[in-house]
């Protein structure tokens, strides 16, 4: 059996093109890659590679791209409900509760108050909220509203989770210790994810592999494959060989970080920008 064959999520030759003033726009070009079930796969590139474009190819927001996604093998057009997405964004209901706002996609379904309350609360459990249950998002801290955000995501029962930098609006210790969550959640429900992220500590800190973008036009570059002991948490990040992969990635990562700048910086010096 192929690798492909046997995986959850396969990206097949993407390539995504906008028309804009200045003419046609490639922002992803032939990107290729596939998310073994229960893997965690951190994809990574610099601003302008493509990557939300991609996060919303892949969870049917964005159509019009070249190539296929497919899902246990059958090419998807749009949204699928095997795909949970979480937002970078902030994205609860802010006028219920953590219990309601978990509770939605359930009510949404047509199931039952007693049986939809009992599955939000374990999930609210889950990711470290119990005790807050009554409580409005504007009570809440940044970290713990995405915490109830993904457990909404998780209450659909997705197969494979898609995160876009879920944690880039917080701090770095909270982004840390929520990544600890995030890893006891995926372990505990096996949970095939894909994170897109712009930090190189946060992909090597969760991913099983980190798969690094080139700039604009987004192509696969490489990837790596972090072979770091499992359970893992971030007590990990003061490791020799947790630097290591940093290092690695970064030397990747500054070459096409580099070209983004060249760029914004030719653009800047002819508009007459400074």
């Amino acid at each position: 059996m192929s690798p492909a064959a046997a995986s959850a999520l396969v990206v097949d030759g993407v390539t995504k093109r906008f028309t804009t003033p200045d003419g046609a726009l490639t922002a992803l070009e032939d990107v290729s890659f596939a998310v073994r079930p229960g893997e965690f796969l951190a994809l990574i590139g610099p601003s302008g590679c493509g990557k939300s474009t991609l996060f919303n190819i892949i969870g049917g927001l964005t159509g019009g791209f070249e190539g296929q996604v497919r899902v246990d093998g059958a090419p998807i057009d749009g949204a699928h409900r095997a795909i949970g997405m979480v937002f970078q964004e902030e994205s609860t209901f802010p006028w219920r509760t953590t219990l309601d706002n978990v509770a939605f996609p359930l009510e949404v379904a047509g199931m039952g108050k007693t049986e939809r309350y009992a599955r939000a609360k374990n999930l609210i459990k889950l990711v470290g909220l119990d005790g807050f249950e009554n409580r409005y998002p504007a009570e809440l801290s940044g970290g713990m509203r995405q915490r109830t955000a993904l457990a909404r995501t998780l209450a659909a029962e997705p197969r494979i989770l898609l995160m876009d930098e879920p944690f880039a609006a917080l701090d770095e210790q909270t982004r840390l210790l929520l990544g600890d969550r995030l890893l006891q959640i995926q372990q505990a429900l096996k949970q095939t994810t894909l994170l897109i992220t712009h930090s190189i500590a946060e992909a090597v800190q969760l991913a099983d592999r980190v798969v690094v973008m080139t700039y604009r036009p987004g192509r696969v570059k490489r990837v790596f494959d972090i072979d770091l002991p499992r359970p893992r948490n971030s007590e990990i990040v003061s490791s020799a060989a947790f630097g290591h992969y940093v290092a690695q990635i970064w030397n990747d990562l500054r070459e096409e970080a580099a070209k983004g700048l060249d760029e914004s910086e030719a653009i800047a010096r002819r508009t007459g920008q400074h």
